[in-house]
């Protein structure tokens, strides 16, 4: 069994939790909150004893084999960082860190210690996701993607209210390409790796991150249009276009129902069932990596991909967090 510790006390942490339990291959060993208070409850819920609010004491625990980090974006890649050095397997939530520097930094370190750093891209390892990549010869050649994500933050009216939520806070390396639209920005890069060209608009708020933003990624013959908000909802699904037919996917990152459209013919649903908890697929993958030792396995190449452009994407809306000066 695999010794999990967590390092998070929200509903994030709490979903992984039950998709690594679901799989059978991990023991939940630990838990850590800044608040100790939060760390007894939630570790109520699974029965578990070891609680912390230290993580230089989390980090020393010799009964723990990996650490899942949902914490901040801004606190990624110093947590990540202490656990790998005190010989802990790490999955961290993405985006993995806030931006390529240190996403290249942490991964060597990783190399360098044999440890195995795991960014939590879920939707990579969804059996739809492998559907429509199976599907894509269907659509002949390739023309268009419309990539959508927007989502209506529940702490936006605290924000509007006057509050400092961190979900609205550079401090914390967020705003909407950092929490919404590297969703269906690693969407892009699972099917057709890094483009050739970026271009990138978003709106900023006051605070100093993006409210929204749209993001047009070029390859060679094809482009994709990735629409991403924290300020409001959307309903249109997304789309793959090809001349021969194009694939409709509802809700994205979870890749929760797949149509095919024939250019000539009817309508087809093509979803696979999966399990309820998409990030039950994600467990069962590092769980694997974690038994065959792999340290440099495919996700890294991803991870940088994805860091690199969420760079960029900043870099051209002007959004800078503190951690860019480090």
């Amino acid at each position: 069994m695999i010794r999990l510790a967590t390092i998070g006390s929200n509903w994030i942490t709490e979903k992984f939790i039950d998709a690594a339990l679901q799989t059978q291959q991990y023991q939940l060993t630990a838990i850590y909150s800044r608040d100790i208070n939060k760390a007894r409850q939630f570790a109520q819920k699974y029965n578990v004893n070891v609680i912390y609010d230290d993580l230089i004491q989390l980090a020393n625990d010799t009964n723990v084999d990996v650490v899942y980090i949902a914490s901040p974006n801004s606190l990624h890649f110093a947590q990540a960082k202490l656990m790998l050095e005190n010989n802990k397997d790490v999955i961290c939530e993405k985006p993995l860190t806030s931006n390529l520097e240190q996403t290249q930094r942490l991964v060597d370190f990783a190399k360098r210690n044999k440890q195995i750093i795991f960014e939590a891209l879920k939707t990579f390892y969804l059996p739809n996701f492998e559907l429509i990549r199976s599907y894509l010869p269907k659509l002949g050649k390739i023309h268009k993607a419309l990539l959508n994500y927007c989502q209506y933050s529940s702490r936006y009216s605290s924000y509007l209210d006057g509050e400092n939520p961190n979900t609205f806070n550079p401090q914390f390396s967020n705003g909407s390409i950092m929490d919404i639209g590297v969703y269906p920005l690693n969407f892009a890069i699972g099917l057709w790796k890094k483009p050739s060209s970026i271009y990138a608009s978003g709106t900023q708020l006051d605070s100093g991150v993006d409210a929204h933003g749209t993001v047009l990624l070029t390859y060679d013959d094809f482009d994709v249009i990735i629409w991403h908000s924290k300020v409001t909802n959307s309903f249109i699904h997304s789309e793959i276009q090809g001349e021969d037919g194009s694939l409709i996917i509802k809700h994205l990152s979870g890749c929760e129902q797949v149509f095919y459209q024939p250019r000539q013919g009817e309508l087809q649903e093509i979803t696979l069932k999966q399990n309820s908890n998409e990030m039950y697929y994600e467990a069962l993958e590092f769980a694997d990596l974690y038994r065959l030792r792999q340290i440099n396995h495919k996700g890294l190449k991803y991870s940088l991909i994805s860091s690199e452009l969420l760079t960029e994407i900043r870099k051209q809306i002007n959004v800078k967090f503190p951690a860019d000066n480090d």
